[in-house]
């Protein structure tokens, strides 16, 4: 029986990407990166996240260096998701009160001054489990009430881990993008301030300071790798569900470096790759992913991007690629059980696929074509960022400790076997 192939890729077929800017100018302004970076920095218990070094895999791979910025640790939220949801509350508020761009501090946000300014908040989302977990103790410091929508196949170990930050959680049946509409549609009738990752009509503005707050990990890493005398990376593979994330790092080097940003590889599961069918396309428009979303990779689990993200990925993301799960499941146990001398690092599913494909577009057949594309080798010093740490313990044991996902026969890595 043949097996799925472990990667499918398209360059971004937009012939005048260097020179749009539109998007990027409304995403990332002026003083956006320096006002999320100033407001996380508040938060009690902020610390950067780890930036390590594979250099043992590089070396195996072929390539220059191999950075992993460990999101894992991100205030002890094991994910990247807390730095966006935050940070768009923030600014929800902000505004509510009268006080944007006037530095209102974290600590009179959470004083019984403003709570009682402010009155009582419900804060809604949808989520595949961090961005609700992000959202839920966002509200929680700042003392208001959340909600958030889960699917029917969300794990019980994230539903649990965001009801423990005080959120109150809906199932609700069918995908995430069921469970967005549904909450969009319920916030409007209880009257609720939906936070959301994805935009719609005429719901572009949290979404934005979403995707500006997810900058601050970018931030910091630039900075770790300053200190390692690296200007930037060559080369980021960032994974992605809606496209936040994956345009929050895309214009984020596009807005530090202009046409000189690293070249950037835009990573989704085979069985939910709503970017890469919008970017064959090859008109500009954002493409629904038909089915059941069914894939492993529970955050990237999404059939319809947000458009404001494929707009800036449209004008600046140079590679779409999409991997089938066992590509992901790879990649946590490579992390997990690294060579001798590299840190060990604790990922989920869809935090550990950008090293699976990473490692198939450096060691397998199928992968040559795209190598030679990205121009990958020895010089290379690739950015991939770790989004989760091990959220669904119970499937975390199942992939590391007995193998699902297993690679199949004909895809794995012949070296091992002679």
């Amino acid at each position: 029986m043949t097996t799925e192939a472990p990667l499918q890729w398209a360059a971004n077929p937009n012939p005048e990407s260097g020179e749009r800017t539109a998007s990027l100018d409304a995403i990332l302004p002026a003083g956006a990166l320096q006002s999320a970076r100033a407001f996380h920095r508040q938060i009690p218990g902020y610390r950067y996240s780890p930036l390590k070094s594979l250099t043992g895999l590089a070396a195996m791979l072929g390539l220059g260096g191999l950075w992993v910025k460990d999101e894992a640790q991100r205030l002890s939220l094991s994910s990247f998701k807390v730095l966006g949801g935050s940070f768009a509350i923030y600014k929800f508020l902000e505004k509510r009160l009268g006080r944007e761009n006037q530095g209102l501090t974290f600590a009179e946000l959470t004083s019984p001054e403003v709570r009682e300014q402010l009155g009582e908040i419900t804060f809604a989302t949808a989520t595949d489990g961090n961005h609700g977990r992000g959202v839920a103790w966002a509200a929680t410091k700042l003392r208001q009430r959340s909600v958030v929508y889960v699917h029917s196949k969300t794990s019980t170990a994230r539903v649990k881990a965001i009801e423990s930050h005080g959120a109150r959680v809906e199932v609700i049946d069918g995908t995430y993008d069921d469970a967005v509409r549904k909450v969009e549609r319920d916030a409007r009738k209880n009257g609720w301030q939906v936070i959301s990752d994805t935009s719609w009509d005429g719901y572009e503005e949290i979404p934005t300071w979403i995707m500006q707050g997810y900058t601050t990990a970018f931030s910091e890493a630039q900075e770790q790798l300053a200190a390692q005398g690296l200007v930037k990376p060559s080369h980021v593979f960032i994974q992605a569900g809606v496209g936040a994330l994956a345009a929050s790092c895309v214009g984020f080097y596009h807005r530090l470096f202009g046409d000189d940003a690293p070249i950037s590889v835009v990573v989704e599961p085979s069985r939910a790759a709503c970017l890469l069918e919008s970017a064959r396309a090859g008109d500009g428009q954002a493409r629904h992913f038909p089915g059941d979303l069914d894939t492993i990779m529970a955050g990237l689990a999404c059939g319809d991007p947000s458009p404001l993200a494929w707009e800036l990925l449209w004008e600046r993301a140079d590679v779409f690629a999409a991997v089938p799960d066992y590509v992901a499941a790879k990649g946590m146990r490579v992390f997990g059980v690294p060579l001798d001398g590299d840190p060990v690092v604790i990922s989920g599913e869809s935090g550990a696929v950008t090293l699976g494909a990473l490692m198939f577009v450096m060691e397998s057949p199928e992968g040559d074509d795209l190598r030679k594309h990205l121009g990958l080798n020895r010089e290379s010093q690739v950015l991939l960022l770790n989004s989760e740490g091990n959220t669904d313990p119970d499937y975390f044991r199942r992939v590391t400790w007995e193998g699902v996902n297993a690679v199949p026969e004909e895809h794995r890595y012949r070296a091992l076997e002679s």
